[in-house]
């Protein structure tokens, strides 16, 4: 982008917030408007401030920042920066662009950052998303026809044989098109895969117990050789 991204960062940790502003440092397209120890001064800050991103610790005096986020009436970009797992569901369902398990690194802060560059490239250029944060449409070829799928939509993929069966809102699509090319088409930063068979959207997570994964109605495993990137992409790790 060729504007610099404003941020806000909020933690009632001094050091913590710290950090963040070092990690901004680095960036040449990131300019932190403020940074703020707990919701009610962020609150002032955004009345008057026009943010990209906010970094955001969730459990605060007064304010948590699930509550927070609850309470804006612009949509943001927001990277929660916590010491808790437990709240990962709740913040993903209320859209949050990353989640930031602390003492995370450098680069896992780049991640989260270069998420929230998509998804503000996609919201600039007028791409709906459908609640989840993906900048293109995917044209798959089956039997002779080409399926559009917008990615927000798909919940997820799964190999059958030699080929996938894509799972949606609207539907289920069987498709000719083998696993190994319909993962090269999805764009790496919504869709990760939990098990040699299974391919999810991040964004549609409802639950994640022992080695299960439940979005909507459906029920995903995570396979023993994929637990560990699964958790790292979903900040748990």
């Amino acid at each position: 982008m060729s504007i610099k991204l404003r941020c806000l960062i909020v933690d009632d940790e001094p050091i913590a917030r710290q950090i963040v502003e070092k990690y901004c440092s680095y960036f040449e397209d990131i300019a932190v408007v403020a940074s703020c120890g707990d919701a009610l001064q962020a609150k002032q800050v955004l009345s008057r401030e026009e943010v990209d991103i906010l970094f955001l610790d969730i459990n605060m005096p007064v304010l948590d920042g699930l509550a927070l986020v609850k309470t804006l009436r612009k949509p943001l970009q927001i990277i929660f920066t916590t010491a808790y797992k437990e709240y990962a569901h709740e913040a993903f369902d209320i859209n949050a662009c990353d989640y930031l398990l602390k003492p995370f690194s450098l680069e896992r802060f780049i991640q989260a950052v270069d998420k929230a560059k998509v998804q503000l490239v996609a919201a600039a250029s007028g791409v709906s998303t459908g609640g989840a944060p993906l900048a293109t449409d995917l044209y798959i070829k089956s039997d002779g026809k080409i399926l559009k799928f917008s990615g927000g939509e798909i919940l997820y993929a799964e190999a059958q044989g030699n080929n996938v069966k894509i799972v949606t809102g609207r539907g289920t699509f069987p498709t000719t098109i083998t696993f190994s090319a319909f993962e090269e088409q999805l764009p790496k930063v919504e869709f990760v895969r939990v098990h040699r068979s299974f391919i999810i959207n991040k964004s549609k997570i409802r639950i994640i117990e022992g080695n299960r994964i439940f979005i909507e109605s459906f029920e995903i495993p995570i396979g023993a050789n994929y637990r560990e990137s699964f958790m790292k992409a979903i900040g748990m790790k």
